[in-house]
C-alpha cells in the first residue's frame, strides 16, 4: 500500500563558498611577481521544483537532510574556484514550504519555475583583491561564506478547483471515478479513501478542471479527530466545494442530519472554507424514494444550496452537474497561492548569535561574524537608505565600538563581508 504522507520536516542547507587563495605570482626572470590568489567559488543553492509525477512527500519521511555542495577554493594565477551546482529537490504540485521555527511561508511550489530557497554562501576574496598600491604583498584572503540552512516544514495542499466533501461511503469516489480518468480504490468501506484522488474532468475540448476526492470527514476533524487535519489541509485551497449527501438513508442515516454535520466540521476548522461556494450533489437517487429526494431538495434550497439528484453508479444526474460546476467556476477568482512572507528585520540577526571577531592584518581590520551575512545580505552599498541601515547595525551590535578599542584610525580599511570601505567615525 502507498503510504500517504501530506507533512514532513527537513534540513536543507545550501553549500558554502571556496574560501580564497593566498599564493603569489612566481615566474622566471620576474623578481617579485604580486599576490595572485584567486577568489573561491560559489556553494551550490538549495532549489525546489514541482514535479507533476509526485502526489506525497512520502521520499521526505526516510531521508531528512539536504546538503548542497560546497564551492571551490580558489587556486594561484587569480583562478576562481569553480562554483558548485544547486541541489534540486522535487515535489508534488502544490506543496507549502515554512520555515520551521517561526512559521513563515518561504515558498508556494504550484508553478513550474524553480524555487530557490536557500542561497550557497559566495565565495571567499583570494589575496590578488587585497592589493593595492601600499599593500603589495597581502598574505591573507577570506574564507567563503556559510550557506543558508534552514529546517522546514513541507506541508501538501492539492490544487484543485473543486473538493468533494461529505461522510465516507457517499459516493465521492464513484463520482470522481465516472467523471475523470482517476481510478480511485472504490470499497465499501466507513473509514473512507486515505489518499486524495485528484481527476481532470473534461467538459469540452479546451475545458477542464480538476476534482479532488478528498479523504472522507470524521466528526471531530476540525480537532484533529481521525482524518480531519489531514483531510481539510486538501480543501484549503479549492474555489469550490461539492457536498456530496446520501440521500437514500440506505444505512438508517439522516441526510438532513449529514449535511449539517459536514458543515459543522468546516465551519470549526475553518469559517472562510465553510463560506466557500458550494453546490449540493444528493447520491443515490435511483435507490431512494421521490419522496425523499425532494424532502432534501427542498431542504438544500431552504439553505441556500442549488440541489443536483445524481447517481453516480449509473451515471445519472451528472452530465447536469459537472456544466453546473463548470458554470460556476468561470465566475470564480483562481487557485488560492500562498505569498512568501518577508523575514523580520528582528530574525535576520539572531539575538543570541552576536558574536564577532576582528583581526588586523597589514593595516586591514576584518571583522567576520556570520550573522552578518543575514543581516547585509540585502544591503545596497549606492543607497543611502541601506547604508544607515548597515551602520546601524554595526553600531548596535558593537562592531564600532570594538574597532575603535583596537585603535583604528579615520581612514583605516575595513573590510566587511564582500565590502571593503574607510572606517569613518
Amino acid at each position: 500500500m502507498s503510504m500517504f504522507v501530506d507533512v514532513a520536516n527537513i534540513m536543507i542547507k545550501a553549500g558554502d563558498g571556496g574560501n580564497g587563495a593566498v599564493t603569489f605570482h612566481r615566474e622566471k626572470y620576474v623578481a617579485a611577481g604580486g599576490p595572485d590568489g584567486g577568489d573561491g567559488g560559489r556553494g551550490g543553492d538549495v532549489v525546489f521544483v514541482a514535479d507533476t509525477n509526485l502526489s506525497t512527500l512520502v521520499d521526505f519521511r526516510y531521508k531528512r537532510r539536504y546538503i548542497a555542495q560546497n564551492g571551490q577554493p580558489g587556486q594561484g594565477k587569480r583562478c576562481t574556484g569553480k562554483s558548485a551546482e544547486p541541489l534540486v529537490i522535487r515535489v508534488p504540485k502544490g506543496t507549502v514550504i515554512r520555515d520551521r521555527t517561526t512559521g513563515r511561508v518561504m515558498a508556494d511550489i504550484s508553478g513550474s519555475e524553480p524555487v530557490v530557497l536557500a542561497r550557497g554562501g559566495k565565495g571567499g576574496w583570494g589575496n590578488a583583491h587585497f592589493a593595492t598600491p601600499t599593500r603589495q604583498i597581502p598574505r591573507f584572503s577570506k574564507p567563503g561564506l556559510p550557506g543558508e540552512k534552514f529546517e522546514v516544514t513541507l506541508e501538501l495542499k492539492l490544487l484543485a478547483d473543486v473538493g468533494l466533501v461529505g461522510f465516507p461511503n457517499v459516493g465521492k469516489s464513484t463520482l470522481i471515478s465516472m467523471v475523470s480518468e482517476a481510478k480511485p480504490k472504490i470499497a465499501n468501506y466507513h473509514f473512507t479513501t486515505l489518499t486524495p484522488v485528484l481527476g481532470v474532468v473534461r467538459v469540452a475540448e479546451e475545458k477542464s478542471f480538476v476534482m479532488a476526492d478528498i479523504p472522507g470527514l470524521i466528526e471531530g476533524a476540525s480537532e484533529g479527530v481521525g482524518l480531519g487535519h489531514e483531510f481539510l489541509r486538501h480543501v484549503d485551497r479549492c474555489r469550490l466545494l461539492v457536498h456530496v449527501v446520501d440521500v437514500s438513508g440506505v444505512e438508517g442515516r439522516d441526510p438532513e442530519e449529514d449535511f449539517a454535520r459536514i458543515m459543522e466540521e468546516l465551519q470549526r476548522y475553518s469559517p472562510e472554507l465553510a463560506q466557500r461556494p458550494m453546490l449540493v450533489a444528493g447520491n443515490k437517487c435511483d435507490i431512494a424514494a421521490p419522496e425523499q429526494v425532494e424532502r432534501f431538495r427542498s431542504f438544500c434550497e431552504g439553505e441556500g444550496y442549488e440541489f443536483y439528484p445524481i447517481s453516480a453508479a449509473t451515471r445519472q444526474g451528472l452530465q447536469e452537474l459537472i456544466y453546473a460546476v463548470s458554470r460556476l467556476l468561470d465566475t470564480l477568482p483562481p487557485v488560492r497561492e500562498y505569498e512568501p512572507e518577508p523575514i523580520p528585520e528582528e530574525e535576520r540577526i539572531p539575538q543570541n548569535s552576536r558574536e564577532f571577531t576582528v583581526r588586523v592584518e597589514d593595516g586591514v581590520y576584518f571583522v567576520e561574524a556570520p550573522w552578518l551575512i543575514y543581516a547585509l545580505g540585502g544591503v545596497n552599498m549606492d543607497d543611502y537608505e541601506s547604508l544607515q541601515y548597515f551602520q546601524r547595525v554595526l553600531r548596535n551590535t558593537g562592531i564600532i565600538d570594538k574597532l575603535l578599542e583596537m585603535g583604528i584610525q579615520e581612514g583605516d580599511t575595513v573590510c566587511i563581508l564582500d565590502y571593503e570601505f574607510d572606517f569613518v567615525n
